[in-house]
Order: C-alpha cells, then structure tokens, then sequence
C-alpha cells in the first residue's frame, strides 16, 4: 500500500511541482490544463515511479485523517482519449471561423463535450446513432471530426464524397483501429468475425461496419448470447431460428452453416476483459468439442485474437479488482453515464461493496445524501447516509478512461470538505517532494 502522509508546505510548491510534472511527463498530449490535477498528476508519477512495471495493483492511500481515500493504481484518461482531445481542441483553435462537427460526442464524459459545445462544435448524431443535423447540411468547406469510437466505412464514404477530409480530423483511438486491423489479417486467413459488443454502442457498430466489409461478422452482447450462438454452431438449434434471434448482428449474406465453421474473437475496446475472454474460451471448447481438435490444430478452426484487449481497460479493471481488497466503507466510481469503459468498474465494484456512480462532484448533495446512478438502466435516485458515522471512512476512488483527473480531485476535495478536511487536500501535494 502506497501511504501519501502529509507534510506542511506551501501552496508554490504544490504549483511548482505541478509545472515540473506536467511538462516533463504528463505533456504525452496537449490536453487543457483544467482537465489536469496538480493532485492526480503527482499521485500518478508517484506510483510510476514506485512501480514501473506495473505489478503493483494496489490503490494509493490519501490519509486525510477521518477520511482515509485509496485511489486505485489506474484510472482516468487512456492514451486514446487524449490523443481524440488533442486533435480536436487543436483543430478548433486552428480554424477560427469555420463550422466544426463531430459525427457524435467526441468521448462518453459531459466536461468534455459540453465543452466543445460551448467552443461552437454541433453534434451530427446522438450515441445512437440518430440524426440530429442531416448529412445534407455539411458543406465541403466544413470539418467533421471522427470521434475516438471511430466511425463506420458507409459514413466516412458519404463524408469523403461531399469533400470532406476524413483523415485529417479522425480522431480513432489507436486500439480502437487495432481490432479493426486485426480483424482484416484473420480475415485474410479466411476467419469469420464474432464481436464481443454492445450492439448500439457507436464503438461496435464501427468495428461491425470494418469487419463486414472484409469478412462474414456477427455482434455478440453477453456470455448468454455466446451460449445461445454456440447451440446453432453444433447444430442443436435449427439454422433458421438464427436469422431471427440475432436479427440486425449480422452481415450481409451471412450463413450460420458456413460461417462458424471457422471464426476468431474480437471486442468493443472498452468491454469488460474478463468477458471477452471468457466468451473466447467458451466457444474456442465448443469447436474443440464439435471437431476433436488438439492444442496443434486449434487454428484450423479458432483464432487467437487475445491481442485485441485494450490496455487501458484492462489496467482501470486490473486495479479496480486490486483496490478492492481494501478494506474500505464505500466506493465511488466516476465518469460519464453513457461511459462503457466506466460502468464496467461500477459493475465490477457493486459486487464487493456499496457503489455509488456519479458524474460529477456536485452529485454529493452532503454527508447523508448522494444521487447515483443505475449502471444499467441510467436511472438516478438519491440515497441517504451513504457515508458511515465511523471515526474513520474510508472510501475506494475510481474513475473510466474518459473522465479527467480534474473531475477526480474536485470529488476528492468534496469528501474532505464534507469533514472539514479541505485545507489538507490542498496540501497533499508536498507529500510528494
């Protein structure tokens, strides 16, 4: 355990640290500085440095006295999503009075996007892919950025065919585009696709779009799909209820007797790993079953697709699992409602412990009331006495790869205002020094 004790110094040396940090190691990206934390970064390089391989999955202690705060070993912005907000705050500052769209919100977090909002971008389709502006408006002298979920081939046609440059502005997560390649070189060995996604998540309806065009795919949603899917390979269902059952998951011309014959496994970046592997495993046994294969004939009808697993989701789940083996009162998980990545850390968490999901600091109404939010339904409801009268609280701190290490300190800096603890948080940061 990583114990961060508190020391008496300055409010210039917590500036200054932060300076020193943020140009020499967190600068990977131009991001906004309010999207930074002098608190977080510091905690961050902290634990690189303690830990730089990474085998250390316990959280970071804030002892703030009462209020005892373990922040996990991963959390918050991903490579992908700082790469997506570098090239779209940079493309708004680099073209001053020309019409900027996004095909949809550029990440799942309600800073960032009503931010981009405020700068003057319009959103063209919602998280579902319905229409907000028609594609009939964009004029060929407009920018239309790519979010970081990337985009389907039939979109990035009609955008190219209007004149707009779709690879200038294409903000794609880069392992986002690596199942995307991934999918083309099985394919080329002649593999089916089988997706492991939320079927209406704009992230597995691109993967779909780019898999489809290379070879037979199908989106899967859950392990009871995957099991209902694996009784029409061996034949158990009838091959016509198929058609039905998985009706709009499937590509075009797509044969439930050919297709499965031979198939490998790809995800939605931001699934739970857990999942996707055991999804894997479980229909690599039903063709090991159904053709007696060995471990030297597998690939004559499985793929190995183990390298589409996002790092980032796999470090932010890894940790959550290792934070949870603290002994704590309470967690709360951070991020946006429509975040994929960070519902799975709420599912992931409310199995262990009271959770509570929120979006924002302003969801802590006091030390008795808290809205949450149903990871499944999105429903909020207010709770009462969330927070134990104990001498001492502790409380496990998450957040998704789409929330910015700001909106963590500021719930951070709630919590002990709560306690009357503020003035310590402030000066957390010369623990560091």
């Amino acid at each position: 355990m990583a114990k961060i004790r508190l020391k008496a110094q300055g409010d210039e040396l917590r500036t200054l640290y932060f300076c020193v940090c943020y140009l020499n190691i967190m600068k990977q990206f131009n991001v906004p500085l309010s999207y930074r934390s002098p608190l977080i970064t510091a905690v961050k390089q902290f634990r690189k440095q303690q830990d730089k391989l990474k085998k250390d999955d316990t959280p970071t202690l804030l002892d703030l006295g009462n209020l005892q705060i373990y922040l996990a070993r991963h959390f918050g912005f991903c490579y992908g999503v700082e790469h997506a907000i570098e090239i779209a705050f940079s493309t708004i500052h680099s073209n001053p009075g020309k019409r900027i769209f996004l095909l949809s919100e550029m990440i799942h977090n309600p800073q960032v996007n009503t931010d981009l909002l405020a700068m003057g971008v319009q959103f063209m389709q919602d998280t579902y892919g319905k229409q907000i502006i028609p594609f009939d408006e964009i004029q060929s002298d407009d920018i239309v950025i790519i979010p970081a979920f990337g985009t389907t081939l039939a979109i990035e046609a009609l955008l190219e065919s209007k004149g707009i440059e779709t690879a200038k502005y294409n903000t794609t997560c880069p392992f986002v585009e690596k199942v995307w390649n991934r999918s083309e070189q099985i394919a080329e060995k002649g593999y089916s696709i089988v997706i492991h996604g939320k079927p209406k998540h704009e992230e597995t309806r691109a993967t779909f779009s780019h898999a489809s065009a290379v070879t037979p795919s199908i989106v899967i949603n859950d392990m009871r799909e995957t099991t209902e899917l694996a009784k029409y390979i061996t034949g158990e269902y009838e091959a016509a209820g198929f058609y039905e059952q998985f009706n709009g998951r499937y590509s075009e011309g797509f044969d439930i007797k050919k297709d499965l014959i031979r198939f490998g496994v790809v995800n939605q970046t931001t699934q739970l790993a857990t999942d996707t592997q055991a999804i894997s495993d479980y229909l690599k046994s039903v063709m090991i079953t159904k053709y007696h294969l060995t471990a030297q004939t597998i690939d004559a009808h499985f793929a190995d697709t183990r390298d589409t697993l996002c790092y980032a989701t796999n470090d932010n789940q890894t940790a959550v699992t290792g934070m949870l083996q603290t002994d704590a009162d309470l967690a709360i998980i951070i991020g946006g409602y429509n975040s994929s990545n960070t519902s799975h850390l709420v599912e992931l968490c409310e199995e262990k412990i009271p959770s509570y999901f929120i979006d924002t600091p302003e969801r802590i109404i006091s030390k008795t009331e808290i809205i949450n939010c149903n990871w499944r339904t999105k429903e909020q409801s207010k709770f009462r006495n969330f927070l134990p009268e104990k001498k001492i609280v502790k409380i496990l701190i998450t957040s998704g790869a789409s929330c910015p290490d700001a909106v963590v300190e500021s719930v951070i800096k709630k919590l002990a205002t709560l306690y009357g603890l503020e003035e310590r948080v402030e000066k957390l940061i010369a623990s560091f020094l």
